[in-house]
């Protein structure tokens, strides 16, 4: 959108002419001086229209949108046809916080203006605010050149996330008018950014956008959304309460304060905020999704399936929905099911997301049915959606563990003998996912003196979070958002270059950011997230008291179940068969590794015999723990804890052992994953 676009009034004036255009250069980099000069023109010739456009887009964007208004509410009133004026009050009533008014104003652009993909997207912010969801993302989803799905935007848009400011100013500004101090195009970016996962990039556009438009709830909103993903919930928190303050009703603020519930493990919160918004517009069929996981947690099995179920009467097509049925392990789909789900997944306009849980549920539906072949090319299909959404570098893992090991040698850890913080308080349980880690959880959080608190990412952003802060100690990065990312190819190696202090540092910084998931007071918890084992070197280094317990399956059955899991991004190595074999491999390889140079640092607890000795194996667990047997213990599937994890049913019932061997059913298919595995199958 180009502020004069709307002329109706201009003054045959050449130099004028050129003092506009010089005004309007500097009106996306320098807007104080776009605002003086268009007072100088106005000045001369009162009476210019598109100066006063661009006096009050000036200042729009210089931060002072009261200013803004004063200047454009009469002009939109005396020229209501052009489309520039309705646009640029709206996003000025849209930045001091007047939602209504703000509608209006861009309702109005749109209509003039139906090709202002800029406008569209404000008008969904705005929409979206004051609680019309569904109004938000038909506005936003615009087919438009300029939208958020233009290949040429999206270029411009990648070209500013990776710091090429040539380029992006290039295309930016030069097709789309979009400039860095307009908040409209700022938040359209950072939507961008976020919607391609790059979410450091969505938190550096949005960041400064705050200080400078502190009223401008989309923003905000955004922020907090950003911050949640981030795995910082209670900045999150924090952020979403002056939201809420201003607009209690907005189902969409308490939508998104019951996921930050859900993420500190504060499921009756959770559940309260999800009620609040569905009594307020129980049309949100993803918000029922969410309803319906905080419901599952606290073991409100059938509220559950009927949150997903209204979801899917909302919205048919919601692979998700069908998804979490399938994964409660527990419902059975039927024939009418299964017609639906086949209809959705066959549909063209299906988005690869929905499409993968589509086929997943499918799989679930047919397995439950005993057609293991038809089950299987369903979980097939599936993966493969997965796979292309988010491919896994074999060659990048098995450098990984190659580095740790040569890393981590006896020597290394024996010239660093206790340098971390003494805290006993964590339990790590590591290994595969599907390993049996929430049982082992569920049975320790039975004991009075430990709480399960279940996967944490603090481990995870404390390492990334050293190696960033290494790689800006060496000049190589300034980019924020950096201690986010994984750690690089300098990692671990780069630990040996930290004093002891910083470990213990390390070490407390953990327990610290661990204690708002913590509620009952109790001197241990239990981090169960399994690629922690990914850290065992770290954990031993800044938390010498810690327990590491390694949760280990047979590798057909763990590896097959984590191939049918459908999990999301973090887990891509499960999407193929081989590369499951791979991962095995190098995860057997690296703990191989540390029980060599760590010597009973780490207990292994071996599904199958838990299984078929639970007293046994839980009297070792315990022991190695440093905990008294307590008979509760045995009976882990009486507890009414919250259970986030997809075991949430299983660890509801008492063992059995009928299904340790469930993967021979689909042996036939699973020639790929044991030529994988190779000697970690032989050994076992």
């Amino acid at each position: 959108m180009r502020p004069g676009d709307g002329r109706t009034s201009l003054a045959p004036n050449a130099s004028l002419n050129a003092a506009v255009a010089a005004a309007r250069e500097l009106l996306g980099t320098e807007p104080q001086a776009a605002a003086a000069k268009a007072r100088q023109i106005l000045a001369a010739a009162p009476g210019r229209l598109d100066a006063r456009l661009l006096l009050g887009a000036a200042l729009r964007r210089a931060g002072e949108p009261a200013g803004a208004v004063k200047i454009l509410k009469p002009l939109t009133q005396a020229n209501p046809g052009v489309w520039g004026l309705q646009f640029e009050l709206g996003a000025a009533l849209a930045a001091l916080g007047e939602t209504g008014p703000a509608i209006e104003a861009l309702r109005r652009a749109t209509a003039l203006n139906p090709k202002s993909s800029l406008a569209w997207h404000a008008l969904g912010d705005q929409l979206e605010v004051a609680g019309d969801q569904a109004g938000a993302d038909a506005a936003r989803n615009q087919p438009l050149a300029g939208s958020v799905v233009d290949t040429v935007l999206q270029a411009g848009a990648m070209a500013l996330f990776d710091g090429d400011l040539a380029r992006a100013d290039e295309i930016l500004k030069g097709r789309f008018d979009l400039h860095p101090t307009d908040v409209t195009a700022v938040r359209l970016l950072a939507d961008m950014a976020a919607r391609m996962n790059r979410f450091d990039a969505a938190e550096g556009l949005l960041r400064p956008l705050l200080q400078s438009a502190p009223a401008f709830l989309p923003a905000q909103y955004a922020y907090c959304i950003v911050l949640l993903i981030r795995n910082e919930p209670k900045a999150a928190l924090a952020r979403l309460e002056p939201l809420l303050a201003r607009s209690p009703q907005s189902p969409q603020f308490h939508s998104l304060r019951g996921a930050v519930w859900l993420k500190i493990g504060e499921y009756e919160a959770a559940i309260k905020d999800f009620a609040f918004a569905l009594e307020r517009d129980p049309d949100l069929p993803r918000v029922w999704v969410s309803y319906g996981h905080a419901l599952r947690t606290v073991g409100r099995q059938a509220d559950s399936v009927n949150a997903y179920r209204r979801s899917l009467a909302l919205e048919p097509t919601l692979g998700e929905a069908y998804w979490s049925l399938a994964n409660l392990k527990v419902v059975r789909f039927s024939d009418e099911d299964r017609l639906a789900m086949q209809s959705a997944v066959d549909r063209d306009d299906l988005n690869d997301d929905d499409r993968a849980n589509l086929h997943f549920a499918l799989g679930k539906a047919l397995e439950d049915e005993g057609q293991f072949e038809a089950s299987f090319e369903h979980y097939a299909k599936g993966n493969a959606f997965r796979h292309a959404m988010w491919p896994y570098d074999r060659a990048a893992n098995r450098d990984y563990v190659r580095r740790n090991v040569q890393t981590f040698t006896r020597d290394f850890f024996s010239s660093r003998e206790r340098v971390g913080d003494p805290a006993p308080d964590p339990i790590f349980v590591v290994g595969l996912p599907r390993s049996g880690s929430t049982l082992i959880e569920q049975i320790l959080s039975c004991h009075p003196k430990v709480e399960g608190v279940s996967e944490l990412p603090d481990l995870i952003a404390v390492a990334t979070k050293v190696s960033a802060e290494y790689l800006r100690s060496q000049g190589l990065v300034s980019t924020p958002g950096d201690d986010v990312r994984p750690p690089g190819v300098h990692y671990p190696a780069m630990l040996e270059g930290l004093g002891p202090e910083t470990f213990a540092a390390l070490g407390a910084e953990f327990i610290a950011r661990t204690r708002v998931h913590r509620k009952l007071g109790r001197p241990y918890f239990v981090d169960k997230l399994p690629n922690n084992f990914m850290q065992t070197g770290l954990i031993h280094l800044i938390l010498p008291n810690a327990k590491i317990i390694d949760a280990r399956r047979h590798p057909m059955a763990c590896g097959f179940s984590g191939f049918k899991q459908n999990f999301a991004r973090g887990a891509q190595y499960s999407y193929d068969l081989t590369d499951i074999g791979e991962y095995y491999r190098d995860y057997v390889d690296l703990m191989a590794h540390f029980d060599a140079v760590l010597p009973g640092r780490v207990h292994r607890v071996q599904y199958e015999r838990l299984i078929e000795a639970p007293e046994a194996e839980v009297r070792r667990l315990l022991d190695y723990c440093g905990l008294d047997f307590e008979p509760a213990c045995l009976r882990f599937y009486d507890s009414k804890r919250p259970v986030h994890t997809p075991s949430s049913e299983q660890v509801r019932q008492p063992l059995f052992t009928d299904g340790l061997d469930y993967w021979r059913h689909f042996e036939p298919w699973l020639g790929p994953l044991k030529t994988a595995l190779g000697p970690a199958l032989a050994s076992f």
